[in-house]
């Protein structure tokens, strides 16, 4: 069977009807069946998603964005440091 990949906009939508559908007497099981996930990934996006809003959900994945360019911008200065511990007659002056 083919896993299905949902995007970060469909997850609070999927996690809302759970609860709509748990609101209305259903048990986590059928709920989870008819949204088409299963329960252990029902609780693990509502640990991570929980209570989390569209506009949320939009800032988290610019922090996340950003947060994977500095840590590329860390990476490149790391390596020029390294390269540059590494030949230390590099910055001495020539006379």
């Amino acid at each position: 069977m083919a896993r299905k990949r949902y995007s970060d906009e469909d997850i609070p939508r999927l996690l809302r009807d759970i609860e709509l559908s748990l609101a209305s007497g259903s048990d986590v099981a059928t709920a989870c069946r008819t949204a088409g996930v299963s329960d252990a990934t029902y609780y693990t996006w509502r640990k991570q998603f929980g209570g989390m809003g569209q506009s949320e959900m939009a800032n988290l994945k610019a922090l996340l964005k950003e947060n994977d360019r500095l840590k590329k911008i860390v990476a490149e200065l790391e390596l020029d440091k390294l390269i540059l511990k590494e030949n230390p007659d590099y910055l001495e002056p020539k006379a």
